[in-house]
C-alpha cells in the first residue's frame, strides 16, 4: 500500500514539473515572436547613391555652361575652406575643373533654411558617379552603376541602310559601327543593295534600364551581292578577333576608310575635271564628303611623316604605315592636337577633323595611299589578312565556329509586318 501510494505520488509531481515547463515554453516563444516581428517590422532606410536621405532634402540640376563646383555648392552653405579641401581631397579621383556642361549632379542637404550640403553627387558618365561628402569628414570617391548584360541577336534584311534596318527593331546605333568594324574589309559598306542580309549575335550592357555600349560580339553573318561572310569572335590567347569560317582573320592591316558615316564624292581617276582649277588632272586620291568638323582617323599603326598646312593640300597629314604602306590625309580643318612628323599613332586614332582648307570647294577628306612607293587607288588594294587560328588552337576553334553558325543559322529576320507593329502610334 505505501509503494503504490509513492508511485502515484511520483506521478504527480512529474505531472507538475511538465506543466510548469510548458508554460516556460509558450512564454519563450511568445517573446521570441514578439523579437522576430519587432524585426521584421524594422523600415529600411531610402537610399539614393547608397546614402541614406530620410532625414534630408535632396536636389537636382544640371551643370550650366562654365559653372564651377565653388560656384554651386556656396549656394548650399559651403564655404571656400570646404570647397578647396573638397578639391585637394578629389585629386587622383576626379578634377574639380572638369565639371562638364549639361551633366547631371545630385545634392543631399539639410531641411533647414540653410539648407547645408551634406553630399554632392556628379554625374560624368552613364556607367559612374563621384560623391563628394561634406558630412563627418570630407572624402571624395567614385562608384560604378551595376551594369545589366544582356545577350541579344538581330537579323534584318536592308531595304535602305544597315543603319536604318537595325534602327528599325529599336537597338542601338553603335551597333552600326561594331558590325562595320568587322566586315571593313569584306563588304563594301557604300555599295550596300536592298536585299543583302544580317544577322548578328551580341551583348547589350545597360544602366538603370537604359543600353550604355555594346558588348561582344560573339558572331555576324553578312550577305553582299549574293556572297556570304561570317564573322566568328575568338579569343587565341590574346586579345580576341574576329575569324571567318575557315580560321582566317577577318581584320586587315589596314581599315579600309579614315571615316564614318561618310560617302564617297569622287574616286581615284587618272584624268579628273578639276571643280576648283576648272581643268582636266589626275586625281590620285578619293574623295570622301563630310560635315567640317567630322574626327578624320588613321587606317593603321604608324609614323607621322609630315603634318603641316601647304599649297593646295591645305592642312595636311602623312603617316607610313611599314616598309610597304603610306596614306594620306587632306584638306582639314585642323590638325588634332599632339600630331606633328615623328609622332607614332595607333589605328583607328584622331589624327585631324574634316574641312575645305587648300584647294576644295566643300568640306571632305581626300585620302591618298601609296604601295611600294606608288600612288594607287585606295580601293582596290588587297591588303593581307592579320595572323589565321594558330594550328593548336584549330580544334577548340572549330568547336567555337559550329556553335556560332547553328545558333545564326536559327536567327530569323522580323516580317515587314511585324516591324510596322512595333513603330508607336500617336
Amino acid at each position: 500500500m505505501f509503494q503504490k501510494a509513492n508511485y502515484l505520488f511520483c506521478i504527480l509531481v512529474s505531472m507538475v514539473f511538465l506543466n510548469a515547463c510548458q508554460e516556460k515554453t509558450d512564454q519563450f516563444n511568445t517573446e521570441i515572436t514578439e523579437v522576430v516581428d519587432s524585426v521584421v517590422n524594422v523600415v529600411e532606410p531610402t537610399l539614393l547613391y547608397g546614402i541614406a536621405i530620410d532625414s534630408f532634402e535632396v536636389s537636382t540640376a544640371k551643370v550650366r555652361w562654365s559653372q564651377s563646383l565653388a560656384e554651386i555648392l556656396s549656394k548650399y552653405n559651403v564655404d571656400n575652406e570646404s570647397i578647396y579641401q573638397l578639391a585637394h581631397a578629389s585629386k587622383g579621383v576626379f578634377d574639380v575643373r572638369k565639371l562638364q556642361a549639361n551633366k547631371p549632379y545630385t545634392v543631399v542637404h539639410e531641411k533647414d533654411s540653410l539648407k547645408t550640403a551634406r553630399q554632392f553627387i556628379y554625374e560624368h558618365d552613364q556607367t559612374q558617379y563621384v560623391v563628394f561628402n561634406l558630412a563627418d569628414s570630407i572624402h571624395v570617391y567614385n562608384h560604378l552603376k551595376p551594369t545589366t548584360i544582356e545577350e541579344k541577336t538581330l537579323a534584318a534584311t536592308i531595304t535602305t541602310s544597315v543603319y536604318e534596318s537595325i534602327l528599325d527593331q529599336n537597338a542601338s546605333p553603335a551597333l552600326v559601327n561594331r558590325l562595320v568594324d568587322i566586315f571593313a574589309w569584306q563588304v563594301d559598306f557604300f555599295r550596300i543593295q536592298k536585299g543583302d542580309e544580317f544577322k548578328i549575335i551580341y551583348e547589350e550592357e545597360s544602366v538603370d534600364g537604359e543600353v550604355v555600349s555594346i558588348g561582344k560580339i560573339k558572331g555576324a553573318y553578312f550577305k553582299h551581292f549574293d556572297k556570304e561572310f561570317y564573322a566568328i569572335n575568338y579569343d587565341q590567347g590574346g586579345e580576341a578577333d574576329y575569324f571567318d569560317e575557315e580560321g582566317n582573320s577577318l581584320r586587315k592591316t589596314l581599315l579600309r576608310a579614315p571615316l564614318d558615316y561618310s560617302r564617297i564624292s569622287s574616286r581615284y581617276n587618272p584624268r579628273r575635271y578639276h571643280p576648283v582649277l576648272k581643268t582636266y588632272r589626275a586625281h590620285l586620291g578619293t574623295d570622301y564628303a563630310a560635315p567640317t568638323g567630322t574626327p578624320i582617323r588613321t587606317v593603321g599603326d604608324g609614323v607621322v611623316l609630315e603634318a603641316r598646312y601647304h599649297g593646295g593640300n591645305g592642312n595636311y597629314v602623312k603617316i607610313k604605315h611599314n616598309s610597304n604602306y603610306t596614306t594620306q590625309y587632306l584638306h582639314m580643318s585642323k590638325i588634332a592636337r599632339g600630331i606633328r612628323p615623328g609622332t607614332t599613332v595607333k589605328q583607328g586614332q584622331t589624327i585631324g577633323y574634316v574641312g575645305q582648307t587648300g584647294l576644295a570647294n566643300g568640306p571632305h577628306l581626300c585620302y591618298r595611299f601609296w604601295k611600294n612607293g606608288r600612288q594607287v587607288d585606295a580601293l582596290k588594294v588587297d591588303l593581307p589578312p592579320s595572323e589565321p587560328i594558330d594550328p593548336t588552337k584549330k580544334i577548340d576553334f572549330l568547336h567555337t565556329k559550329n556553335v556560332v553558325l547553328d545558333r545564326l543559322e536559327k536567327i530569323e529576320a522580323p516580317s515587314e509586318r511585324t516591324l510596322l507593329a512595333q513603330i508607336p502610334v500617336n
